[in-house]
């Protein structure tokens, strides 16, 4: 072979390469690409953008408040209700309520909100949370015992769910984010029930 002839097949065999290496280039770009895409990422985009609004934010900053004095009274009411229809009301009271501190905890946290509202204790029995019992109330409630426990517990809870359900109404017109929607409408349905067997213990 003549140096013309080598000369030229160096140079074929150099371009060649050069080709090989773009081409490697270009599919570590595209599993680059295809890792932006999968599923992990998505759902970390999907969390960033998560749609709510200042009425979401306050519904679980005092819902939060409101179910943790339920799940307090529900605690005292354990070892004191005579009833055993009420004595199972208030397991149901506790098992519902204490998950649902935690989801809208969880909610805030994402949010980046804090989970107590400003003011925080001060608006306990306001207009903004319905139907929170008086640290007076608490006290009449601890100091009861027998029949007079289990009238005065059906007294205070009812008007608690009452107070609960007026919140959930509210976030269910003006909330934005759907999961907050959904909880808001089972606090709903599921206080109305219970205050329904409530009515049955005051008298």
């Amino acid at each position: 072979m003549n140096r013309s002839l080598m000369h030229r097949a160096l140079l074929n065999g150099t371009a060649m390469f050069a080709l090989l290496a773009v081409a490697g280039c270009g599919g570590g770009e595209s599993t680059s690409a295809a890792d932006k895409t999968s599923p992990a990422a998505t759902a970390s985009s999907s969390a960033t953008s998560v749609t709510f609004n200042e009425a979401d934010v306050m519904f679980a900053q005092m819902m939060i408040p409101h179910h943790e004095q339920a799940v307090e009274m529900a605690d005292l009411a354990a070892t004191r209700v005579k009833n055993p229809e009420l004595k199972d009301l208030v397991v149901a009271i506790k098992a519902a309520q204490a998950p649902e501190i935690t989801t809208m905890a969880g909610w805030l946290t994402a949010w980046g909100k804090p989970t107590e509202a400003p003011g925080g204790h001060q608006m306990h029995g306001t207009d903004a949370m319905p139907g929170m019992a008086s640290d007076k109330d608490m006290a009449a409630l601890k100091a009861a015992s027998g029949a007079d426990f289990d009238r005065k517990f059906a007294e205070m809870m009812i008007a608690h769910h009452n107070g609960a359900i007026q919140m959930a109404r509210t976030a269910q017109s003006e909330a934005s984010s759907p999961d907050v929607k959904n909880l808001a409408g089972t606090i709903e349905q599921t206080q109305a029930a219970e205050v329904q067997t409530l009515q049955k213990f005051v008298g």
